[in-house]
């Protein structure tokens, strides 16, 4: 086994100063990030630059604002692959040094979820994360697809509006949804709704199909996420050709650190 060397360093650093690391880990994510927004709220993250004998080798991000007030949470972790061989002591010196008391990342992250399960304890999912797989070609009877309207959503922009999809089925209103892109793109996040009267029919499930159907017609990629115990919006998900992939996940950081 080679001896480890290097000292570590973990020192706190603006969104700039770690901007290069983070398109590196998105580049390694290839998939929607669902925090990927937080750090670029002024006041809501902390970065922090890793180093070993004062060359950097990747970041973190710990959240203190917003849902994470009161509770510092790592929310974004990278260490570039040459120095992965120190991956679990830098892990361990950056919880020290951010006085992070929680951990809530991606599943599907590797290297964050190493830092969830070596650190934590009561850890939960708190959604479940889904990509899409399949096409499909489904069909409700008398259902069309169309654009919502500004007097229907008179809080949206014009360009949010392009985004947001009504379902009728003989001119009633049946399902509404839409793509948000407030992740990294160009990922989008998928999210629709079944009025009462219409559920059971596989309303849900077409909606879900012609968002797709823009994301892709427009350069974008779709995915999604739903709560643990929604089953019904996952069935709908799967039904339209999403497949779940990972889990949003959250624990506390064990005394010990």
């Amino acid at each position: 086994m080679a001896a480890e060397h290097g000292a570590i360093g973990v020192a706190p650093v603006s969104l700039d100063e770690v901007r290069l690391w983070r398109d590196m880990h998105r580049l390694e994510m290839a998939c929607q990030v669902t925090k990927d927004s937080v750090p670029g709220r002024p006041g809501w993250t902390q970065e922090y630059l890793l180093t070993l004998d004062g060359a950097p080798v990747g970041y973190g991000s710990v959240a203190s604002a917003g849902p994470w007030q009161g509770e510092p949470t790592v929310i974004e972790i990278y260490v570039a692959p040459p120095h992965r061989q120190r991956l679990l002591d830098l892990y361990a010196a950056f919880l020290r040094v951010s006085a992070a008391v929680k951990v809530e990342v991606q599943s599907n992250d590797t290297l964050a979820a190493i830092l969830l399960h070596r650190h934590c304890v009561e850890v939960a999912s708190e959604a479940i994360l889904f990509h899409d797989r399949f096409v499909t070609a489904l069909s409700v009877a008398g259902a069309t697809m169309r654009q919502a309207t500004a007097e229907e959503e008179p809080e949206a922009t014009p360009e949010q509006l392009r985004w947001r999809g009504v379902v009728e089925i003989d001119d009633q209103v049946a399902g509404t949804g839409g793509v948000l892109f407030h992740y990294n793109r160009p990922y989008g996040d998928i999210y629709m709704a079944v009025n009462e009267g219409f559920r059971r029919r596989g309303v849900g499930s077409f909606l879900v199909q012609e968002l797709k159907r823009w994301c892709y017609q427009a350069g974008h990629i779709p995915a999604a996420r739903c709560n643990v115990d929604n089953l019904a919006s996952q069935r709908t998900l799967q039904k339209a050709g999403f497949v779940p992939c990972g889990h949003v996940l959250v624990g506390r950081v064990a005394a010990s650190g």
